[in-house]
């Protein structure tokens, strides 16, 4: 089966400086429309499927509580990358769906919808 990409969605990629020495020269991806922070290679280029099964595992281990303070930070840094991934996925599906529908973005709750303008 073909590996799925999801949506387009405009990313800028960028360098990163710091962290271990094997990943000093690291490429990380920036979800541009969100403003939220970069996202490193390997987690932008999961499927939902993966990027949730991973955020899964990482959540049991904090709540298991054996881990170091450090591993512990390490791993909410990932898991808050993997949740990031996966809110892209979902993002760029309600996206398509409202495309299928024809609709625009919604622009909350006092947006018209179909039997007339939003009522006060």
């Amino acid at each position: 089966m073909p590996k799925q990409t999801p949506p387009t969605r405009p990313r800028t990629s960028t360098a990163t400086s710091g962290g271990t020495s094997s990943d000093a020269s690291a490429e990380t991806t920036t979800d541009a429309s969100t403003g939220a922070g970069p996202l490193p290679d390997d987690v932008a280029g999961l499927s939902y499927e993966q990027a949730r099964d991973e955020l899964v595992a990482v959540v049991g281990r904090l709540e298991s509580g054996g881990e170091s303070l450090e591993e512990s930070l390490s791993l909410w840094e990932r898991g808050e990358a993997l949740a990031a991934r996966c809110q892209q996925w979902l993002d760029g599906a309600r996206e398509r769906l409202a495309a299928a529908r024809g609709d625009g973005p919604r622009q909350g709750d006092d947006a018209p919808d179909q039997d007339g303008p939003a009522r006060s």
